[in-house]
């Protein structure tokens, strides 16, 4: 029979035993922190720890979108850059990779992706401007003659651009700043010309399609025509929280990179809240399905043709594409002076025309949505006399003879 001594040694080696076998018990397996894939983080014009976070409640509040943006940061140990409440609901953030991956797990986000650089599409200098001649007429030759069926008057432009020179005196007047994403302020001056010219083909008095329109300026690139995709999502959100109700409105964005969902599911936003997008297809020669905002669903794609009615060498193409336009050697408004002019091309030049055409719709039916401006640009177009369209392409060339 065992003694007490020998009773005592047992029990104290198994109470040390289990002292050693309790941590492993009860200390749970530490769990890796979910993550989930960062939207274009392949990008060449990535912008290295800055990220678009589009939260999963599309009626979250102002106050929701601060506190939730505040919150996340906090949380994942970053800094926020801006919010935004209209249009899209998100914000700006920057913090590191591997944050973001944790980030865009969390499920208060839809998406987060990788902001990146964005700018106009190139130009180049040539011959005087026979745009305006073209879109009154079914076919060539021009007839040195712009008809029109109304201006536009009572309809709001914005464009979404490098800024616009409004002491131009081809807007006599009727060309204001919105906002100004790049220095942060009311003053959207233009220090680079692109976004004049655009708003003088839009609705200048000389060189607009639609003559009485008000121009909206909206800065999201710089002197350098560059922005990012953050800054451009700012602009639209802005154009979306500027529109009223029912107000009859046109925005033009003759820019464009690579694919960004945050920036197409802006765009798809204002457009939901009444505002017609049109959107240049790019510079590429490629499918414009691949670059934003031009593979935006609901925006009105335009591609650019010569002043031989010929697909421009360098326009974008593909079922993304919804209509041409004149986008060659284009004459208008520059910011050099209250009454400078250049000569310019691109799908930049092409998009114009077209918004300022979805003017003249919204003049002549108030009323209508951006859904029936497009097909009514769409079904009024020239079929079938744009040479070499590109694979996929509608032939279809801008006419306002029959607004």
């Amino acid at each position: 029979m065992p003694n007490r001594t020998m009773l005592r040694r047992a029990s104290a080696a198994l109470a040390g035993a289990a002292a050693l076998l309790a941590p492993l018990a009860v200390a749970p397996a530490t769990a890796a922190e979910p993550e989930a894939t960062i939207l274009g983080a392949a990008a060449p014009n990535a912008i290295a720890g800055s990220y678009i976070v589009v939260l999963k409640d599309p009626t979250v509040s102002t106050a929701g979108v601060k506190s939730t943006a505040a919150g996340l940061a906090a949380k994942f140990g970053g800094d926020v850059a801006q919010t935004w409440s209209a249009g899209v609901k998100g914000f700006e953030v920057e913090l590191s990779a591997g944050q973001a991956k944790k980030l865009a797990a969390d499920p208060a986000v839809a998406y987060v992706e990788q902001n990146a650089t964005v700018s106009i599409a190139a130009t180049q200098a040539p011959t005087p401007s026979w745009g305006l001649d073209r879109i009154d007429q079914r076919a060539l030759p021009l007839n040195s003659s712009y008809t029109y069926p109304n201006t536009g008057s009572g309809v709001t432009a914005y464009i979404v651009d490098t800024g616009i020179l409004t002491t131009h005196t081809d807007f006599g007047g009727r060309a204001v700043s919105g906002y100004d994403f790049v220095d942060n302020d009311s003053n959207a001056t233009d220090c680079n010309g692109h976004g004049t010219h655009v708003a003088g083909t839009v609705g200048g008095s000389s060189y607009g399609v639609a003559k009485g329109v008000s121009l909206v300026g909206v800065r999201v690139l710089d002197c350098a025509g560059s922005g990012t995709w953050a800054g451009v999502v700012a602009g639209i959100n802005w154009v979306a929280s500027d529109h009223a109700a029912g107000e009859a409105a046109v925005a033009n964005m003759s820019l464009g990179g690579g694919t960004s969902a945050a920036v197409n599911d802006a765009v798809a936003a204002a457009i939901a809240d009444g505002v017609t997008f049109a959107v240049a297809a790019g510079n590429d020669n490629r499918d414009a399905c691949r670059f934003s905002p031009a593979s935006t669903p609901t925006a009105i794609t335009v591609g650019a043709t010569t002043s031989t009615d010929a697909r421009a060498s360098y326009s974008n193409f593909g079922t993304c594409v919804d209509i041409f336009a004149p986008g060659s050697s284009i004459t208008s408004a520059w910011y050099t002076s209250t009454t400078a002019t250049n000569t310019i091309s691109g799908t930049s030049m092409a998009t114009p025309h077209v918004a300022g055409a979805a003017a003249l719709v919204l003049a002549a039916h108030p009323g209508y949505t951006p859904a029936q401006v497009r097909d009514t640009l769409v079904s009024t177009a020239t079929a079938g006399v744009v040479t070499n369209p590109g694979r996929n392409s509608p032939n279809v060339l801008l006419y306002v003879g029959a607004l």
